[in-house]
Parts: structure tokens; sequence; C-alpha cells
């Protein structure tokens, strides 16, 4: 069976898409499932890449157990479309972004996390809320949701 690939992208690629790779890459482990998945995050901005993981999210994570040590801030590129074969955005202005990057969506490849789950929003940013518990909430939400549907 061939590897679902999945990439979370967030603006930075330090905050809400790393938390979303590793707490998805947890559950999916937890869950028997991890071979059935390659699980990586980006960012659609330049303005962070080569900076690890944001202190903030690197302690929620090991709080859980979870290591992201390693992780440092790559960029979306075009050529990812055909790489990857779902881009799972944390906000509207991301889904945008892609879409302008990859001009366009024809496979159908680009989705919101939360849109998985019943109620459907974008995932705030802690950068500028500074809530990094409720993103981690959200975040947890909807990779239990997206898990639930890839296994369907």
């Amino acid at each position: 069976m061939q590897k679902k690939r999945i990439l979370f992208v967030c603006h930075g690629n330090i905050c809400r898409s790393p938390m979303a790779e590793f707490i998805m890459k947890d559950m999916a482990k937890r869950r028997g499932l991890e071979a059935r998945f390659e699980i990586a995050s980006a960012a659609t901005s330049d303005e962070e890449i080569g900076n690890p993981v944001y202190p903030p999210v690197r302690s929620l994570l090991s709080a859980r157990g979870i290591s992201c040590a390693g992780k440092t801030a790559v960029q979306l590129c075009a050529a990812d479309y055909a790489r990857y074969d779902m881009f799972i955005g944390m906000d509207g202005a991301n889904r945008r972004n892609m879409l302008r990057l990859f001009g366009g969506d024809p496979q159908g490849k680009v989705s919101l996390l939360l849109d998985y789950t019943e109620r459907p929003r974008d995932v705030a940013d802690p950068w500028y809320t500074r809530n990094f518990r409720e993103a981690e909430a959200d975040i947890d939400r909807g990779c239990a949701a997206l898990l639930t549907y890839l296994a369907e």
C-alpha cells in the first residue's frame, strides 16, 4: 500500500503546522497507523526558514511526550504539489497562499485542518493570539477528525 503523503501548512512553520505534524504522527503511531502515512509541514512565507519550532510549541509537545527535535522551518514550493497527496492549511490565508503558489488546485488536494471537524473554521495563529493551548486544542480536534477520515 502506498503511503498517503500529508503536508501541514501555516505561515511560518514554527507554531501551528509543526504542532499538527507531530500531533498527527503521534496519533497515527498510537493507533498503529504510522506506516500508512508520510507526514511533514511547511511554511507559505520565508520569514522563519531554518528556525526551530517555537519554544512554547516545543514545551506543549514535550508535555505530551512528543519530541520535535531537529525540525526547522521549510518553505512550501510549487513542486510540492506533485509530491504530496494532501495540503492541510491552518487558516484561509494559508489556503489562498497555497492556491496562488500552485496556480489553483486541479486535484482537490488543498483543505483546512478544521474542515474535517463538525465546526470548520480557522486555527487561530498563536504567534499573534499568544494562546498556544487554544491552538493545540483545535489542532488536536482537527488531527483526530482527519485521522478518522483517512482511516475509513
